[in-house]
Parts: structure tokens; C-alpha cells; sequence
């Protein structure tokens, strides 16, 4: 399919979107709801970053929940008003804005968190399929990789018909396993948080809490690159207000479920100290029917992720190529399928050896390192220039012309 077709298709989904819904659901709650189904795979789907970043410190973890919630809210709002105010839809033009000729770091650093995520969710799988059907691990990863790939290299079409609709039922499913749990175990989460239990974990202190909310929403801070192209509609900043109030929420949701769902089993070692917490927590209250529920949500989480990933890292580097007008890129249009399987098949490589580490300590370490990066070259940027530059938008004249 030629790309464009696809534009042509996109304009008619749109142009039937808002006679549905009203430009008022593209322009403020469409961009919400691209950032909350893009964050389902690497920020809540297996319970082990809800443990890492919130639960481990029990009661005291609210503080954390309540910082995630302004951290997203505010890096949304800063996001989607700035793209506003310069009318970049894009993150490579956006990034420029901020960190000018610094920005191919980010490309590297989107390519590793990536990676990271394709290996968490594949050891995530791995695990599962072990507990739940008594698949071997290795084996259940390289399964699963394998499915990844032959999708992301013949099926993406498929699965971006029903992306839509599968991202709003993976939303759904994550509250229902919450509010299943915590109606089961209601007495518990009450008792952990009269009795003000944090004993899980080492330092209780506020500030190592809203640390960890902070590495939360930087890590999570990749996936601010699938939203840009949604954003063009978006016309003052009242809307980007809005939206970004809204995605904040949106994205914060879950995890605020998921932890208060836990409270009801702190500080058990089996649930705090599994790979993946959801297993223990749903096996204690719902029996067989919820854990292929769960299994199901999980598969399609990391299908719907890792491919929605890798095309984006395909699309990138063959925009990057069909910029190349010299040498011998010079007739160059783009990657060849050949080019992209090859590419593609590296990335699952890479994936794959890393989720060897194990899903424990590619949360932990992992994704606590990719958070240091993106909160250096993408939020302390946003916060600074950014906030300058959306009230001063001609200090690029001044500034960026003459460095």
C-alpha cells in the first residue's frame, strides 16, 4: 500500500470522526487516548513497573501516584502547546526545537527504549506461558518473538484495523482486573493504609517516593512521539489545556488502580517480589476464566506494542533515508522490504537477548536508566527552552541562528 493511500484513508477516517464525534474529540480527547493505549505495553500491562515505581512503599505510595499524575499532565500540556505554537507534528522537527543539533540523541535513545520495552514484554509472555501452561521460558519467549515478527513484517495492516478498538479494550480489561481485586480484597487495602505500612520497602522517605514517580514519567516519556501527528487540530491554548489535563489522567488512571489493587496484598513477597505481580494478585481472586482473560490482554498488548514500535522505528530511519539526496543515497526512495525485514529482525534479536536478564531486572535497571535519559533530553529541555520558547517563540531568531 502506498503511503499515498494511506494518506488518502487517514483523511477519510478523519473527515468520518468528526462528522461522528465532533472536532472536539479530535482535537482534546483523540491525543489522550494515543498516549494512554501507546503506554499500556511498557508502563502498566505486566504489575512489575506498578511494584518498582508506587507499591513497593505501600501506603506511602500515593505520593508517588499524585506526582505521576502532574508530571504527565504537565509534560502533555507543555507538548501539545508547544507543537501548537510552532506547528511541528513531527517529533524529529519537534525535538529541534528543543535541543537543536543534539536531536539524533533522541533517536538512538528511542531505539534503545524500544528494544527495552519489545524485551520486557517478551519476558513478560515468557513468564506467563510458563506459570499458566507450563511452556518453558526461552521457549515462550522465542514463540512469542516470532509472532512479533512474521505480524510486523506481513500482518502490521491487520493489526492496525483493529488498533483502535483493541487499545480501548486493553484500557477496559486493565480497570476490570483492578476493580475485581480491590473489591476482593477491600479489607486489606484498608488495614495496609490504617496501619501507614510501608515495610516493603528500604527507603520510605518522600523524597525517594517522588523520585520514583518522577523516573515513572520518564521513562514513560517515549511515548510522547506517537502523539504528534494528532495534534495539528489543535488550534488555542485553551485545547491544549485541556487535552493535556485529560491525557495526564488518562495515563495515570491504571497505575493508580493497579496500586491501590495491590495494597490489598502488601506486603506479600509473592505479589511485591513476582516478575509479573498481575499473575499472583488475579490467581487469589478469580480463578482460571480471569487468567486467560489476562493472557489474552497481555498477547495482545505486546503484539499491538512491539509492532507499533518497530514500525515506528522502521518509518523513521526510512524518512531519514528519503531525506539523503547525495552520493550514492541520491535515487534512493526510502528502505526496501528487504531493508526493512532486516531491520526488523535485528531489533527482535536484540529484544530477545535482553529479555534474558529477566523481567525484575529490566524494570528496575532498565527502565530506571532510559528514565535519566529522557528526563535530560527531553523534560529538562521541555521545562526550560520549551517553556521559554512557547512565550518568547522569536528567541530561536536570537538564540538558535547565531550557536
Amino acid at each position: 500500500m502506498s503511503r499515498e493511500t494511506v494518506d488518502q484513508d487517514e483523511q477519510g477516517v478523519t473527515a468520518i470522526l468528526n462528522d461522528l464525534l465532533g472536532s472536539w474529540f479530535m482535537s482534546i480527547v483523540l491525543p489522550a487516548i494515543i498516549l494512554q493505549s501507546v503506554l499500556i505495553g511498557g508502563g502498566y500491562a505486566t504489575g512489575r513497573e506498578i511494584v518498582e515505581y508506587g507499591a513497593q512503599y505501600g501506603a506511602s505510595g500515593w505520593i508517588a501516584v499524585i506526582g505521576i499524575w502532574i508530571g504527565f499532565s504537565v509534560m502533555a500540556v507543555l507538548t501539545f502547546e508547544l507543537a501548537r505554537v510552532f506547528g511541528v507534528y513531527n517529533y524529529k522537527s519537534f525535538i529541534k526545537e528543543l535541543i537543536w543539533k543534539a536531536w539524533p540523541l533522541f533517536d538512538l535513545l528511542f531505539l534503545a527504549m524500544a528494544i527495552l520495552i519489545i524485551a520486557i514484554m517478551a519476558s513478560a509472555a515468557g513468564e506467563i506461558m510458563e506459570e499458566t501452561l507450563g511452556v518453558p521460558y526461552l521457549a515462550g519467549i522465542v514463540a512469542i518473538i516470532a509472532v512479533v515478527g512474521v505480524l510486523a513484517y506481513y500482518g502490521a495492516w491487520l493489526i492496525e484495523e483493529f488498533k483502535t478498538i483493541g487499545s480501548a479494550g486493553l484500557y477496559v480489561a486493565f480497570i476490570l482486573f483492578a476493580g475485581i481485586v480491590i473489591v476482593s480484597t477491600w479489607g486489606d487495602i484498608t488495614s495496609t493504609f490504617a496501619a501507614s505500612d510501608t515495610s516493603y520497602a528500604d527507603d520510605t522517605s518522600t523524597g525517594a517516593v517522588v523520585q520514583s514517580g518522577i523516573l515513572y514519567v520518564g521513562y514513560n516519556l517515549a511515548v510522547f512521539p506517537a502523539v504528534f501527528f494528532a495534534l495539528h487540530r489543535q488550534t488555542t491554548r485553551k485545547e491544549t489545556l485541556t487535552a493535556g489535563l485529560l491525557a495526564g489522567t488518562l495515563m495515570s488512571l491504571p497505575f493508580a488502580l493497579s496500586y491501590v489493587a495491590m495494597m490489598g496484598f502488601y506486603p506479600q513477597e509473592s505479589v511485591m517480589g513476582a516478575p509479573v505481580p498481575w499473575l499472583p494478585m488475579l490467581e487469589s481472586v478469580g480463578g482460571t476464566t480471569i487468567i486467560v482473560l489476562y493472557g489474552i490482554v497481555v498477547g495482545w498488548t505486546l503484539i499491538e506494542t512491539s509492532v507499533g514500535l518497530i514500525h515506528a522505528i522502521l518509518d523513521r530511519i526510512d524518512a531519514d533515508v528519503e531525506e539523503v539526496d547525495a552520493g550514492p543515497m541520491e535515487d534512493v526512495e526510502g528502505l526496501s522490504r528487504i531493508h526493512r525485514g532486516a531491520l526488523g529482525v535485528g531489533i527482535l534479536v536484540g529484544a530477545m537477548a535482553l529479555s534474558q536478564f529477566g523481567i525484575i531486572a529490566l524494570v528496575a535497571q532498565g527502565y530506571t536508566l532510559m528514565a535519566y535519559f529522557f528526563i535530560a533530553l527531553f523534560a529538562i529541555p521541555l521545562l526550560t527552552v520549551g517553556v521559554y520558547r512557547i512565550f518568547n517563540p522569536d528567541w530561536k531568531v536570537e538564540f538558535w541562528t547565531n550557536a
